[in-house]
């Protein structure tokens, strides 16, 4: 039920896991905390929370400009979803690195997956993350209020580095897609196919769009990968119909769904 708002890097070779216990620089560390919110007015139905990027190790403070860097998509989101009640929040980690087993990450996309619940009660949530944060949001999903997610040219452990691959079965349940430049160096596309191939054997609601001859930032198409990242939210979270090639990826048996290409041009005609 809603409630009214309240007044590139190189894999770390160690195996993030969630829910590890805290540590004694969490007493020392300022905690994380949630960005402005923007978006809806007094009653709120539904959150989208972004997680950033950032490095493989470090316990500074995230850059400001790696927080900045989300805010496009929040403001983005928020606008095509504002009449169903959408707010979305940038999370401020308490750490810029994975930093190994801590997984840092996931541990403060769980706080704020808490917090929103703390907020909003008992409202819908969407993890959205790009890069580290994609690798975040997919371990995340587990969280009882999440109920989709989206990765955004994800950071994913090399299987010739880390042979355990990260878990799966914490999607089951959740609408997930996943969105890769084909040309990206930085993190690679083909471990995000291998990870959505492995996802959609427990769950049929995953998907994969690829963004041809583009970067690890996406800049070359960005106005379509957000219009796909607003159609998938409002979808996920709300219940419209998906546009036909989000509704296509999603029905497709693999490989079909988790190889979708991003059409140039994708949203010009959706009128949000």
């Amino acid at each position: 039920m809603a409630q009214q708002a309240l007044p590139q890097r190189e894999p770390e070779g160690t195996h993030g896991r969630p829910n590890t216990p805290r540590d004694k620089r969490d007493t020392a560390r300022p905690t994380a905390r949630l960005g402005k919110p923007l978006g809806a007015g007094r009653t709120v139905h539904g959150v989208a929370l972004l997680l950033p990027g950032g490095r493989a190790a470090g316990t500074g403070r995230p850059s400001p400009l790696v927080l900045a860097a989300q805010r496009p998509l929040a403001r983005r989101l928020a606008a095509a979803a504002a009449a169903d009640g959408l707010v979305t929040h940038v999370v401020h980690y308490r750490r810029r690195g994975w930093n190994g087993s801590a997984a840092d990450p996931v541990r403060d996309a769980e706080w704020a997956a808490d917090e929103v619940v703390r907020r909003y009660g008992d409202v819908p949530v969407c993890l959205v993350g790009t890069d580290m944060g994609g690798r975040a949001a997919l371990l995340a999903a587990g969280h009882q209020a999440v109920t989709s997610v989206l990765a955004v040219a994800p950071w994913l452990p090399d299987p010739a580095v880390l042979p355990e691959p990260d878990p799966v079965r914490q999607l089951s349940g959740r609408r997930v897609l996943l969105v890769h430049g084909t040309n990206d160096e930085h993190t690679d596309p083909d471990l995000s196919l291998r990870l959505a191939q492995r996802a959609k054997k427990v769950n049929r609601d995953v998907c994969r769009f690829e963004v041809h001859s583009d970067g690890h930032g996406l800049r070359q198409h960005r106005a379509e990968v957000q219009a796909l990242a607003a159609d998938f939210v409002r979808g996920a979270l709300f219940g419209h119909h998906f546009a036909r090639p989000v509704a296509d990826a999603l029905a497709a048996p693999p490989p079909l769904g988790l190889r979708m290409p991003l059409a140039s041009g994708f949203g010009a005609g959706l009128g949000y």
